[in-house]
């Protein structure tokens, strides 16, 4: 029997997982979130009982312990592809009557089975890549949106992490408002010729594709460290979406936002005694614009504010599609189509390299850096 939500009072949702789970628990602090934390479902691990003590909401270890009244879970466990059960944990709650919302990533065969459970049980189920309902890549997707409504899109540039790389297309196909028709070229190997010149390994594999018809670069740091996997990434994402005007650049996944105009000298000014001598107005465009805060947020806010937010968004969007009754496997067509293209670039890229490094990386400031630019402009002069 599915859970006929009522619009007049705010859902009862759990939480399944703790670790990655507690960004969405941290959506729960927000005062005025229209949606009451219910419940954590986990192991019963130290964290998990400090977590339910914190947010003083009872503790389930099982899924058939959550009471009648849960109208949403949330299920922030592992699924096949990293070696877990949250496809069967989903799948288990929706039997309940329950809507979910998963943190991604599946296997496509694993989500095609969890839209059909959905379907058959008549609640909603949401994918959840989490990056696209992040404010700084809505604003991102928003930009691109009118950017290629003005001009044909004519080249992706794009890096990114291999843990986000489904991420990555979603945030793409948002933008450009459809994905196909796709593909990727095979990953070069890197010669030994030019291996030799380094005692370094290379981080990014370089792969050339097309996206949405679009001719798309990719570089993927196709590493990992098994113990630790959700760390020692260089970044998560670097998008470039560029037409025959200009281009716009998220620089980090939590910003800033560039748009650069393309630098194009008009005809006449080669007949002209200075270049700038001429009235083309595009030479009075600034060469680079940053669209919103001009620096990007500290990572306290991310995983305490910015995080959260998005997980709100999600939510939200699950919650508007359980009002509506919308068809689960409508969206879920689109998600299936990202499985597979995702599936193909890591099938190309192989298994990802294996980090052995058991120190943390050194992580530095900008106040250096900052210091010997600005020096920069001290010093030049005549002489």
């Amino acid at each position: 029997m599915s859970r006929v939500l009522d619009p007049g009072r705010r859902p009862k949702v759990v939480v399944c997982g703790t670790r990655w789970g507690r960004v969405y628990l941290q959506a729960f602090l927000e005062p005025d979130f229209p949606f009451e934390l219910a419940g954590i479902v986990a192991q019963g691990s130290d964290r998990s009982h400090a977590c339910a003590e914190f947010y003083q909401v009872p503790l389930y270890t099982n899924v058939d312990q959550l009471p009648d009244d849960i109208d949403i879970a949330c299920v922030v466990i592992s699924a096949g592809v990293q070696g877990g059960r949250g496809a069967e944990m989903a799948q288990a709650i929706m039997g309940r009557g329950i809507h979910v919302l998963q943190e991604h990533a599946l296997h496509h065969d694993e989500l095609a089975e969890c839209l059909r459970c959905a379907r058959k049980h008549g609640v909603q189920y949401r994918l959840n890549t989490h990056y696209p309902h992040i404010e700084p890549v809505r604003r991102f997707i928003a930009a691109a949106r009118e950017l290629v409504s003005k001009q044909r899109p004519l080249f992706i540039d794009t890096t990114c992490a291999i843990q986000v790389a489904y991420t990555l297309f979603d945030i793409l196909g948002r933008a450009l408002g459809e994905v196909r028709p796709w593909g990727f070229d095979d990953v070069p190997v890197v010669s030994d010729r030019i291996r030799g010149m380094t005692d370094l390994e290379f981080p990014y594999r370089v792969v050339n594709g097309v996206f949405a018809g679009v001719p798309m670069v990719l570089r993927v740091q196709n590493q990992l460290k098994s113990s630790d996997p959700d760390n020692y990434t260089h970044l998560f994402h670097r998008i470039t979406v560029g037409t025959d005007g200009g281009h716009l650049t998220l620089a980090n996944t939590q910003g800033p936002l560039l748009y650069s105009p393309r630098p194009h000298g008009p005809e006449r000014a080669w007949h002209t005694v200075r270049l700038f001598d001429t009235d083309a107005e595009h030479l009075t465009y600034p060469s680079a614009t940053v669209i919103g805060d001009v620096e990007g947020p500290d990572y306290r806010r991310i995983v305490g504010d910015i995080w959260p937010g998005g997980v709100r968004t999600a939510l939200g969007a699950l919650r508007h599609a359980a009002l509506s009754g919308n068809d689960p496997l409508k969206q879920g067509q689109y998600y299936l189509t990202l499985c597979r293209l995702w599936q193909d670039l890591t099938t190309r890229l192989g298994y990802p390299d294996q980090l052995t490094r058991t120190d943390p990386p050194d992580v530095l400031p900008v106040d250096d850096m900052m210091a010997a630019a600005l020096a920069v402009e001290v010093k030049e002069g005549w002489g």
